[in-house]
C-alpha cells in the first residue's frame, strides 16, 4: 500500500518504493484522453474497421447464398473498369449532386435573407420552412410520390394554370427533377437556419456605413454580406454536396433507379449489386469508390477555401 507524506513545500511524495502520484500535467492528460476515449472508439467500430472490412471484401468474391467466400484479387477492380453501367451511373450522380447543390444553397440563402427582418409572424414562417427537416424522411417522401403520380395534386396545380403536366416519375428527365424537388424541400430548411444564423451575426453598422457612402443593398450585400458568411457557405457546401453523394431512400421509394438507369445514383447502384444482386465484392469496390469521390471533393473545397473565404480565424 502505498502512503503519501507531506514535504515541507506541501507537496504529496510517495514513500520509497510506493507508487508515485500522478503531476497536475499527467492528471490533465489523463482526463483529456477518458473525454476523447468515446470519440475515438466510435470512430473505430464504426469507420475505421467497416472501411477495413470493405477494402478486404473487395478483394473477394461473397455469394451469401451459395456461403462461398473465395479470393479473386483484383479481379472486382477490373469488373469496375469495364463496367458499362459505371459511365451513366456516374453521370446521373454528377448531374444530381450539381442540381441538388446548386437549388438547395440558393434557395436556402434566398429564404435566410427574406427571413432575416422584424416582422410579425416571421417565427412562424422560419418554423413552417425548417419542419420538413424533422419530418420522416420515408413518409415525406412517399407523400411526394402520390403528388407526382399522372393524376396526382402537382399536375392538378398545373391544370389550374393550363399546363398539362408529365408523368413524371415513368419519363426521364422529368423522374430526376422530381427526386432532386423532394430532396431540395426536405433538407432546405436546414441550411435556411445557418444562413440566417450567420446573416444575424453580420454587424449592422458596416452595413449602415457602407449605405452612407453611397452603397446599394446589391453591393451591400455582395461586397459585406456575403464574404462575412463565406465560412457558413463553405459548412453548407461541404455537407450538401456529401449528403448528395449519400441520397438513397428516395431514389428506392419515388423511382427505384429508373425508368431504365435514369435515376440510378452510385448509391443506389451500390445498393442494387451488393444486396439485390449479392455481389458483395463487387459492392465493396463500389464502396471505396464512393468514399474516395467523397474524400476528394472534401479535401478540394477545404483547401479552395484560402481562396474565397474570409475572416477566417
Amino acid at each position: 500500500m502505498t502512503t503519501l507524506i507531506k514535504s515541507p513545500a506541501g507537496r504529496a511524495s510517495a514513500r520509497p518504493g510506493g507508487r508515485r502520484p500522478l503531476t497536475h500535467l499527467q492528471r490533465d492528460a489523463l482526463a483529456g484522453y477518458l473525454f476523447v476515449a468515446p470519440q475515438v472508439l466510435g470512430i473505430a467500430a464504426f469507420v475505421l474497421v467497416p472501411l477495413a472490412l470493405v477494402i478486404y471484401f473487395s478483394f473477394h468474391e461473397w455469394n451469401v447464398l451459395a456461403n462461398t467466400f473465395t479470393f479473386v484479387g483484383v479481379a472486382n477492380f477490373e469488373r469496375f473498369l469495364g463496367d458499362p453501367q459505371v459511365a451513366p451511373v456516374m453521370r446521373t450522380t454528377g448531374i444530381f449532386s450539381v442540381a441538388l447543390v446548386f437549388f438547395n444553397i440558393s434557395l436556402a440563402l434566398l429564404l435566410a435573407v427574406m427571413l432575416n427582418r422584424s416582422l410579425a409572424g416571421i417565427t412562424f414562417f422560419r418554423t413552417l420552412f425548417f419542419s420538413p427537416v424533422v419530418v420522416s424522411l420515408v413518409a415525406w417522401t412517399i407523400v411526394w410520390g402520390f403528388l407526382f403520380q399522372d393524376n396526382g395534386g402537382v399536375n392538378g396545380a398545373l391544370e389550374l394554370v393550363g399546363v398539362d403536366g408529365p408523368n413524371w416519375l415513368r419519363e426521364g428527365p422529368t423522374a430526376m427533377a422530381a427526386v432532386v424537388i423532394v430532396q431540395v424541400f426536405k433538407n432546405v430548411g436546414l441550411n435556411m437556419v445557418l444562413f440566417l444564423a450567420a446573416l444575424q451575426g453580420v454587424p449592422q453598422e458596416l452595413q449602415e456605413a457602407a449605405r452612407m457612402d453611397g452603397a446599394g443593398p446589391r453591393t451591400i450585400f455582395t461586397r459585406i454580406v456575403i464574404p462575412l458568411i463565406s465560412p457558413t457557405i463553405l459548412l453548407t457546401f461541404i455537407i450538401t454536396i456529401v449528403g448528395s453523394l449519400q441520397v438513397f431512400a428516395q431514389i428506392a421509394v419515388l423511382t427505384q433507379g429508373g425508368p431504365g438507369i435514369s435515376t440510378t445514383v452510385l448509391v443506389y447502384y451500390l445498393f442494387q449489386q451488393a444486396f439485390l444482386f449479392g455481389e458483395f465484392g463487387y459492392g465493396s469496390v463500389l464502396s471505396l469508390v464512393l468514399f474516395l469521390i467523397v474524400l476528394v471533393l472534401t479535401v478540394v473545397q477545404w483547401q479552395l477555401r484560402k481562396k474565397w473565404v474570409f475572416y477566417e480565424n
